[in-house]
């Protein structure tokens, strides 16, 4: 039995602060109550309770014997790294009891668990689970539930050396094992099979659930509008007992991934509640549709209704005005940001490619430099825009300055980088930066970037490099390589390699009238009207026309 005063500085425990710990620790041991070991593991649990484990540390080291032999001790320490890191520490202090002549309980194994899952060490995880099993703990309810959280995570998940290490029979056989199956566990396998695109496995869950919540529910009307189907989500949607703002949000995804635009702007208008996702989901339909003038009045309505768009929000609504090169209203979209840099780099790239998009390259150029810490993608973003605006001298620059900032470009990079040297006229410096894709970034160029080679050399009248580029390299030539070597063809007046080079285009059926106007071309600068009228009847005998271009000032 603990004396009464140990009984109250156990209460007092539990709601002290951390200066008041100290203090508590300092009338632990003056009043020599440390000997009592339930206390003293209740001192330390609460000691790991903070955010750090420094502390706790200390008075660890310090425990002597028979203390630091106590597996309530232990499982404390382990708690404690399990809540606050570093993660490796719990599965080491693990790894050590045995050694201590301690055995692992049910209290000690869902945090080495959780550990695992932290730090993505699945194969570790799975000896655990071997541990688990040997000692008996497999039925303890915390236990099992923590080895099903692990292997959700792990289903999916590969290993560079050995492949995928988890498979959707592990995290099945992890649920079937469960001595007690909360609801929370069946809506993860709901909503794992359901993410899947699995919607009969899900379904099977779902029937077989002892009751439901609104995230069941929720969950199957997500599945089937991940699959496009629309009709079943519905059925669901009118049968569930209790509606809420996700099911309205996922039944808007259902009718947009069916095609179905109008019935989800319907389920949009007939919301009795919405929130900032929801207006994104209609957004995003508009934007995934190519409804660009749709998606900003969307945005507008938004805006005059008192909501504050968040992140995804304003990607959607600049990208929507550089597809339309409404540069003024990507200002004014801007003008209702604070301060876009906190706002993160996807919106700030978002707001440089608009401005880009929109023609001034200098605007976005100075928010490129603003923008902190830039990943590939905003790098990749800037170098295309400038080398599409004929800098390619900067476009060049930012393509090394890149490297020496210690990030690897990607296949993206490379494509932006070459399309400025065939812009430019940098033949040199493109066959260099084709070559280093695979010498030095271990990169296998594909066929967009022979296509970006084959242009620069057809542009700069080197047309057997060409050639034979196209006949050895890997991948069949599409449409844009046969366009690349056609137009090199017309600088050269080549009118039997033009020829041979449109059998080829032809035999791809591609509805692409461009190449038979540039013959017809060709033959029409050297005088050659018949072939050219020959040429034009091919248009109309495969009933091709070339659209008329037009100009768009905003």
């Amino acid at each position: 039995m603990p004396y009464p005063f140990d009984a109250k500085v156990s209460n007092i425990l539990q709601k002290c602060t951390f200066r008041e710990l100290k203090q508590m620790h300092a009338i632990i041991i003056t009043c020599s109550i440390h000997q009592n070991i339930d206390l003293l593991s209740k001192f330390l649990r609460r000691s790991t309770e903070f955010g750090n484990m420094d502390y706790s540390k200390q008075i660890f080291a310090q425990l002597g014997t028979p203390f630091n032999a106590q597996i309530t001790i232990w499982n404390a320490m382990i708690r404690g790294f399990a809540y606050n890191g570093p993660f490796e520490m719990c599965i080491s202090m693990f790894d050590e009891m045995p050694l201590r002549g301690l055995k692992p309980n049910n209290f000690t194994y869902p945090y080495v668990i959780s550990s695992c899952c932290q730090l993505g060490c699945y194969r570790i995880g799975r000896k655990v689970h071997s541990h688990v099993i040997k000692s008996g703990f497999q039925s303890a309810f915390r236990v099992s539930e923590s080895l099903f959280n692990m292997y959700i995570n792990m289903s999916g998940c590969c290993d560079l050396t050995e492949g995928r290490i988890g498979t959707l029979s592990d995290f099945r056989k992890a649920f079937d094992e469960m001595c007690v199956r909360p609801i929370e566990a069946w809506n993860k396998m709901i909503g794992k099979y359901a993410g899947m695109g699995d919607v009969n496995s899900a379904l099977e869950m779902f029937a077989k659930m002892p009751d439901r919540d609104v995230v069941s529910w929720n969950s199957m009307i997500s599945g089937y509008a991940k699959v496009g189907d629309s009709e079943k989500a519905m059925k669901l949607f009118e049968w569930m007992p209790e509606k809420n703002v996700v099911s309205w949000t996922s039944m808007i995804g259902a009718y947009a991934n069916s095609g179905d635009l109008k019935k989800a702007r319907e389920m949009f208008d007939s919301m009795p509640d919405r929130n900032v996702v929801s207006w994104n989901s209609m957004i995003s339909c508009y934007m995934q549709n190519e409804k660009f003038e749709e998606a900003l009045q969307l945005f507008v309505r938004m805006q005059s209704q008192g909501l504050e768009a968040d992140g995804f929000t304003l990607v959607s609504a600049l990208s929507a005005c550089s597809h339309l090169g409404a540069l003024k209203f990507g200002k004014w979209i801007n003008s209702l940001m604070r301060d876009w840099s906190r706002l993160g780099i996807v919106v700030g790239t978002a707001l440089l490619e608009m401005h880009a998009k929109c023609g001034d390259v200098n605007k976005a150029f100075t928010i490129f430099i603003k923008i902190g810490n830039k990943d590939v993608f905003c790098w990749n973003v800037m170098i295309k825009s400038l080398a599409i605006h004929g800098r390619t001298e900067e476009a060049l620059k930012l393509f090394f300055l890149m490297q020496i900032e210690g990030l690897k470009p990607n296949d993206f990079t490379f494509s932006s980088a070459l399309f400025a040297c065939s812009h430019g006229g940098f033949v040199e410096e493109g066959q260099k930066i084709f070559d280093s894709m695979e010498k030095d970034f271990g990169l296998t160029p594909k066929l967009e970037h022979f296509g970006c080679l084959t242009d620069l050399l057809s542009r700069n009248r080197q047309l057997e490099k060409a050639c034979c580029l196209v006949r050895d390299m890997p991948f069949k030539p599409d449409i844009a390589i046969w366009g690349a070597l056609l137009g090199g063809c017309r600088l050269r007046s080549d009118f039997p390699l033009a020829e041979h080079v449109m059998e080829r285009a032809i035999a791809l059926n591609a509805q692409e009238s461009g190449l038979l106007v540039s013959l017809s071309n060709m033959y029409a600068s050297m005088d050659q009207w018949t072939e050219a009228s020959s040429t034009r009847e091919k248009l109309e005998e495969k009933k091709m026309g070339k659209k008329a271009g037009y100009s768009c000032v905003v």
